[in-house]
């Protein structure tokens, strides 16, 4: 029962969404590196005092999915040593999430001796040490080559600097000005968190404000459950394969199985391989982000979330697998095991749920590290970023062009002005990847990008672990598997090598880094697609005439751009009885187009 009325406590509710969005912009327009102010590789949140969510910013959904973790266990682990005006700051990817990239600072809220809050902001910092300049990549074997390693420790302790620690951090980073900038921007927030949430005790009382947290978890508590009754009841199951393990080029198989009952979502991943020695694994934490990505989406995406609303969520597992990866195995490309364990549950539902999920996207972040010296301040520099590409069809409309994965949710592809005015070099192509096509299908899958950097530093390298580079988006229905995401290296003297991962490869002044990422897979058969939707396409260029007409059999006039009605249902027939040679011939025709036709430079580390 509620004491107080419910317009009170909905005034605090929104008041601390408010704050949650607030610590978000804060963090934006203070902070020193792009990949934060204008990406936003980054997320903000509060929890109660016990680490239960109960507000949280737009930002990256993965994040937003381990708060409650990170929270409670920095809660675990240290106790009773935490006192008002601690900070506390990890990247413990095991404790936290993620990887060392991705630096956490909480703030435990303070009323009268208790805590009666937590402020947290997670964001990705482009270089915290290790191997090589960017600190994430394939090479490393073990985490301690992956960078620093922060426990949970005060960065602040009762309000002073622990400057021993900041100093400690800093030296360990190749571009310290960047890391010292966007650290302090995130510990504004907290500040400001801080601030924001004494003011509504001191106005509303501290009970209230707690009864307010309450309501935040029970609200989302029956919205799940009612959300989950009106879902498809019963076990679904999904495999795929990693494009490899990180040890061998041999594709890693991994499964799901789902089960969706009266009042329970259980993702089981416990028949999956054992972590590998290479930066493939996630997390446990990580996982569990990715698990609520899909569950999110499929319940109700638009919804405020908070703890109670994963109340009927659970994820059955076993330590030590790929999926969730112990000390002291490698993780710093986690992002790419992670959004394979969101989409092992979008596959395993989609074709029950049409209406709420498309099938396969591009899924790889597709990202990459440019770094080294820039001649024009002879400051060193890392460009690091996500690359949006194309999203599945679903079961009524073709899917969207140039979005990025799903695992990244709010952040942005970098804007041109920025990269350019902010790293040597220049963006000589930006436009959708036609060339490599799509999924095709009664609706086809979205397409991806092509976006060709040419570098101005004398000297730079280039790293990169891409998937959905060797096995494409899968379909729906009869329609076709979408392509997959390249990189392709063009040095100045004309060689040209397709890539899916490499560390630390030595660009030249004059080099260009051609990104391609992949189109979205198709959903129910090309053949039945609708010849003036094939039309639209020709004229959008999309498709050629010739393309119209070997894909979906739809005859097009070349002069007068109309349909012949009466050919197009001929030449589909006769392609509906020839189907096992039609597919055949589409794949080989897919595969030439692909990233050039080029062959994969496999790379692997020594």
């Amino acid at each position: 029962m509620l004491s107080r009325d419910t317009f009170t406590l909905d005034i605090i509710l929104n008041s601390l969404r408010s704050i949650a969005e607030e610590m978000f912009e804060i963090t934006r327009k203070t902070a020193k590196n792009p990949i934060i102010y204008d990406v936003l590789d980054f997320s903000t949140g509060l929890t109660d005092g016990l680490g239960n969510i109960v507000a949280q910013a737009t930002g990256v959904p993965l994040f937003l999915g381990i708060f409650d973790t990170m929270a409670k266990n920095i809660l675990n682990i240290m106790g009773n040593e935490i006192e008002p005006g601690d900070i506390i700051i990890t990247n413990d990817p095991y404790i936290s999430g993620t990887h060392l990239n991705d630096v956490g600072v909480m703030m435990p809220i303070f009323y009268k001796d208790e805590i009666v809050a937590i402020a947290l902001n997670k964001g990705h910092w482009n270089d915290v040490g290790g191997m090589y300049f960017g600190s994430w990549g394939p090479a490393a074997q073990e985490i301690y080559q992956e960078g620093i390693i922060i426990p949970p420790t005060k960065i602040y302790s009762r309000g002073k600097l622990n400057n021993d620690l900041y100093k400690l951090i800093m030296k360990n980073s190749r571009i310290p000005d960047f890391t010292s900038g966007d650290l302090f921007a995130q510990i504004a927030s907290l500040r400001y968190a801080e601030k924001r949430v004494i003011e509504i005790i001191e106005k509303y009382g501290v009970e209230a404000f707690k009864e307010a947290c309450s309501k935040s978890i029970e609200d989302g508590r029956r919205l799940a459950y009612l959300k989950i009754a009106g879902l498809p009841k019963g076990a679904f199951e999904a495999y795929d394969y990693l494009d490899d393990s990180g040890t061998s080029p041999e594709p890693a198989k991994i499964k799901v199985r789902v089960e969706i009952k009266d009042r329970e979502f259980v993702a089981d991943f416990s028949e999956n391989p054992l972590a590998f020695k290479a930066p493939v694994n996630t997390t446990l934490p990580a996982l569990i982000a990715a698990v609520r990505i899909v569950y999110v989406a499929i319940l109700e995406p638009h919804a405020n979330i908070s703890q109670g609303f994963f109340e009927p969520l659970r994820i059955i597992y076993k330590p030590g697998t790929v999926f969730t990866a112990e000390k002291p195995y490698p993780v710093s490309t986690y992002w790419e095991t992670l959004t394979y364990a969101a989409d092992l549950v979008w596959k395993a539902l989609s074709p029950h749920m049409p209406g709420k999920l498309p099938a396969g996207h591009f899924l790889s972040v597709v990202a990459e590290i440019i770094a080294g010296r820039d001649p024009r301040t002879g400051e060193l520099f890392a460009l690091v970023e996500p690359n949006p590409g194309g999203w599945g069809a679903t079961s009524n409309r073709d899917g969207v062009n140039a979005l990025v994965s799903f695992a990244d949710g709010e952040t942005y592809a970098s804007s041109i002005e920025v990269l350019e005015q902010r790293y040597p070099l220049i963006v000589e192509r930006y436009s959708l990847n036609i060339e490599d096509g799509v999924g095709h299908g009664k609706f086809r899958g979205g397409f991806g990008v092509i976006k060709d950097y040419k570098i101005y530093a004398r000297e730079a390298i280039f790293t990169t672990a891409i998937n959905r580079a060797k096995i494409p988006p899968w379909s729906v229905d009869r329609g076709l598997n979408g392509t997959r995401n390249c990189m392709i290296l063009m040095t100045s003297n004309g060689v040209r090598t397709r890539v899916r991962k490499i560390a630390a490869f030595r660009l030249s002044e004059g080099d260009v880094v051609s990104i391609r990422t992949g189109g979205g897979g198709g959903w129910g058969d090309p053949l039945e697609r609708d010849p003036e939707l094939v039309l639209m396409d020709v004229i959008n260029e999309y498709i050629t005439i010739d393309e119209a007409r070997e894909i979906y059999g739809v005859i097009i006039d070349k002069e007068t751009l109309k349909i012949n009605l009466e050919k197009t249902k001929q030449t589909r027939e006769k392609l509906k009885e020839h189907r096992e040679e039609y597919i055949e011939k589409l794949a080989k025709y897919i595969a030439k187009k692909e990233c050039e036709g080029l062959p994969i430079y496999e790379w692997f580390p020594g």
